[in-house]
């Protein structure tokens, strides 16, 4: 009798799981259904009775008699159809009772799951407006063929790759690059998306900081030459390029995340001391460019750049190979000397390159950290340099600091680290 009552609650659980799945996409057809003679054939009590009938029938006959059940429906769903189809060909509603009827079985097996895709099943029968209105007049071809070609990206090219290392070195790993990849495509779409969504006249600040998980630096140059064109947005495109910065610092915690996680944590500390810098420093022109006129920048044309994240992880894969090579002939010193120099083109490649040493052990976390810390360091050496040619001298004179700011407190923050542990 101990083991009735929870075989008993597992099944009248999952009758009322099937009862409210039904209950929710039922409400919502028939709410479309409309009124009159005109009306759509299900409605609340088709699809609730749908769900029930798909529920008893795995529990009286499992499979077989849940196929004769759904034989039957699709032949009543087909005659209706034929009545319905002159005014209305759609099949939304007769796909949508034969899923009901499935999840109502579902509920038998598995009554969190066949909740959680009935109310995924509701909301998506529900926007149905606003979605067609998406993709109809919002959604460009370029946004959607992009949208196909990073979902290729992950379900298609990513399992496919193997997970280990390939070179003699043992610091390329195809599965760890092309996930690199896939994380830069991530931003770049989440970055267009952010933009598009704000619309273009949303203020040089945010857009600088979206701006800068594409390219920090070509952010700062292009918000330079902005401030330089129109003294105007001097502030804003200030606030702008510091928070770019931001941008660069997330990126790396997020490539950090997917090579080697230990070393973003033995980085926390240092990477969260600047990223507040930055946030402090550019919200600080943020608030004194809040009252003036400022346009946003324009949203990407294309959602994506496939070849600049594959230039990317070209830049990794030859970066890494020179680092474990001076690694390996002349030591830490070597890899540090490789790191500095690769952080004037790009800080994440030589950062990438330093996690997968450290990843494969050839590195310990300290030099890897350092090394990273001086990517860094030398990189915004370059942002220096484009703040001071492409923008005007007082563009530069209130940029700069606040990217040395950036760099003291990563510093300092990693300086008070290496103390307290000797200490």
């Amino acid at each position: 009798m101990g083991h009735y009552v929870p075989v008993m609650s597992s099944v009248w659980l999952s009758y009322l799981t099937a009862l409210s799945l039904g209950l929710l996409i039922g409400i919502e057809r028939e709410r479309r259904k409309g009124q009159g003679p005109m009306r759509e054939a299900a409605g609340v009590r088709t699809f609730t009775v749908a769900a029930l009938l798909g529920c008893l029938s795995w529990q009286l006959g499992e499979a077989p008699l849940l196929i004769g059940a759904l034989l039957i429906l699709g032949a009543l769903t087909a005659m209706s159809y034929r009545y319905t189809a002159p005014r209305d060909p759609g099949l939304t509603t007769e796909i949508a009772l034969l899923v009901t009827t499935l999840l109502g079985a579902l509920a038998q097996v598995h009554a969190p799951m066949a909740a959680g895709l009935g109310v995924a099943v509701a909301v998506l029968l529900s926007v149905r407006t606003r979605l067609h209105k998406f993709i109809r007049t919002t959604l460009t071809d370029a946004e959607l063929h992009d949208g196909l070609l990073l979902a290729g990206a992950v379900l298609v090219i990513l399992p496919l790759l193997p997970d280990q290392t390939i070179d003699p070195l043992h610091t390329l790993n195809p599965h760890t690059l092309w996930l690199i990849v896939v994380v830069l495509l991530s931003i770049s779409a989440f970055g267009h998306i952010a933009s598009r969504a704000l619309g273009p006249r949303t203020g040089l600040p945010l857009a600088g900081f979206v701006s800068g998980f594409v390219s920090s630096a070509a952010t700062i140059s292009a918000l330079g030459a902005r401030a330089k064109a129109q003294p105007d947005l001097h502030q804003p495109a200030v606030a702008g390029a510091v928070l770019s910065t931001v941008a660069t610092i997330v990126q790396l915690a997020l490539l950090l995340s997917v090579t080697h996680a230990d070393l973003l944590w033995h980085l926390a500390p240092a990477l969260s001391a600047g990223a507040s810098m930055a946030i402090i420093y550019g919200l600080i022109f943020t608030r004194r460019a809040s009252t003036s006129p400022a346009s946003g920048l324009e949203a990407q044309a294309r959602p994506l750049s496939p070849l600049s994240a594959l230039a990317f992880a070209a830049i990794i894969m030859a970066v890494s190979f020179g680092v474990a090579a001076l690694n390996h002939y002349l030591g830490s010193s070597g890899a540090l000397a490789g790191a500095g120099l690769a952080g004037l083109a790009d800080a994440h490649a030589a950062s990438a390159s330093l996690a997968n040493l450290s990843a494969q052990n050839a590195l310990s976390l300290d030099m890897a950290g350092l090394g990273i810390l001086t990517a860094l360091t030398t990189n915004s050496l370059t942002k220096i340099l484009l703040a001071r040619s492409m923008g005007s001298p007082r563009f530069a004179r209130e940029v700069i600091p606040g990217l040395l700011l950036v760099l003291f407190a990563c510093w300092l923050v990693a300086g008070a680290g290496v103390w307290l542990k000797l200490g």
